[in-house]
């Protein structure tokens, strides 16, 4: 486990967050994956008799609500999710010297947060990009959107699945602690949907596509008046097999199809739902006693947005009857799982209201298992 208790001079100054201009409701997304289903059955009827092949069970937006807490989800593109003759998104290749779409989203979040922490591209020394799934091996998308800001310095991509926004939080503390940089841009674009199966009715409707971004710097070059101040970051992993994507190069080697069901996102949601959530609720109250907080003292609770059910259940365990909306603000109705992006969502929309002085917890969770929480606290500058 690596825990780090700071000095109190590093900020988070600024954050941005970029939607995309459609979304999906589970109506739309439950009468697309039906048509596929019916199709499916009827086309494989013989080996579904024979019980050599399930038939593809209904679904419904009422099971969908009841199982995640999801309504409806941003997408960067409906054409082809919709579609039972397709079902993946429509994405056109873009040449190499064309911005990817990953940057792209990367770059609006990244000027949206520059912008609100009063910071051009000369003030930043670092670009991190963590993400659940990243468009390419290399050139880094950090690189790319490093250069189409006009920012000189250093970027890297990082990948620790839904932790990587906390994971890439907390490596820009260490650079800005260590003195190899000033001020750190963090970009977490989550294009998760062209890894999500649509045609499988238990995970068709978890993701959605956003992107955010966060200043990150000392507190003695912060331009706005009010801040959040890391007080301690916290990160922790834990081997299992019980979230996968397997989706890689190594595929072309293996004869085997590369876009296949393994090769896409998949998990056991009961081992998850048991396991993870009373190691992420451990994890926050070990960590906050360790920054000298008691959890019933957090104002506010940036979540993971994962499940609905998850997240009430760790906010109980932290909280107890005190346990609320209010606390621990939910996005993923209309958000969806937005991979790491989720807890960083909730703090962008949910954070202004809050006193000087008031203290919460940013905390991502997820593949790996990773875990990965900020102790932050609102200030004046």
């Amino acid at each position: 486990m690596s825990e780090n208790k700071l000095p109190r001079s590093v900020v988070v100054s600024g954050t941005g967050l970029w939607t995309p201009p459609e979304s999906i409701s589970n109506e739309e997304l439950v009468a697309a994956y039906n048509a596929y289903a019916e199709k499916y059955n009827r086309e494989h009827a013989a080996e579904i008799e024979a019980g050599t092949l399930a038939a593809k069970p209904p679904s419904s937006a009422e099971f969908i609500e009841k199982a995640s807490g999801i309504e409806s989800r941003y997408v960067v593109s409906r054409e082809g999710i919709l579609d039972p003759e397709r079902m993946r998104p429509y994405l056109p290749e873009r040449s190499d010297d064309e911005l990817c779409l990953q940057a792209e989203m990367g770059v609006a979040a990244a000027r949206m947060a520059l912008d609100k922490a009063g910071k051009k591209p000369e003030d930043i020394d670092a670009v991190i990009v963590g993400a659940s799934y990243l468009q390419r091996a290399y050139p880094a998308i950090a690189i790319e959107i490093q250069s189409a800001l006009g920012i000189d310095g250093f970027a890297f991509d990082m990948e620790v699945a839904c932790s990587s926004a906390t994971f890439s939080l907390q490596r820009a503390v260490d650079a800005i602690c260590s003195g190899s940089a000033r001020a750190v841009l963090v970009i977490n674009p989550e294009l998760t949907s062209p890894q999500l199966d649509f045609t499988d009715r238990d995970s068709h409707f978890i993701f959605g596509d956003v992107a955010v971004a966060s200043v990150v710097e000392r507190r003695g070059t912060c331009a706005t008046d009010s801040a959040w101040e890391i007080l301690s970051t916290r990160a922790k992993t834990v081997y299992s097999n019980n979230i996968r994507s397997n989706f890689g190069y190594t595929a072309r080697a293996a004869d085997v199809d590369p876009f296949g069901p393994d090769k896409l996102f998949h998990q056991n949601g009961r081992k998850v739902f048991k396991e993870v959530c009373p190691m992420a609720a451990a994890h926050i109250e070990e960590h906050l006693r360790g920054a000298g907080s008691k959890p019933e003292t957090i104002r506010r609770y940036w979540l993971h947005q994962a499940n609905i059910n998850m997240n009430n259940l760790i906010a109980k365990k932290l909280m107890g009857d005190n346990a609320s909306a209010e606390r621990a603000p939910i996005v993923l109705d209309r958000y969806a799982n937005t991979g790491s992006a989720g807890s960083l969502i909730a703090f962008h929309l949910y954070s202004e209201d809050l006193e000087m002085g008031d203290r919460g917890v940013i905390c991502s969770f997820g593949a790996g298992y990773s875990i990965g929480s900020l102790v932050v606290e609102k200030i004046t500058l």
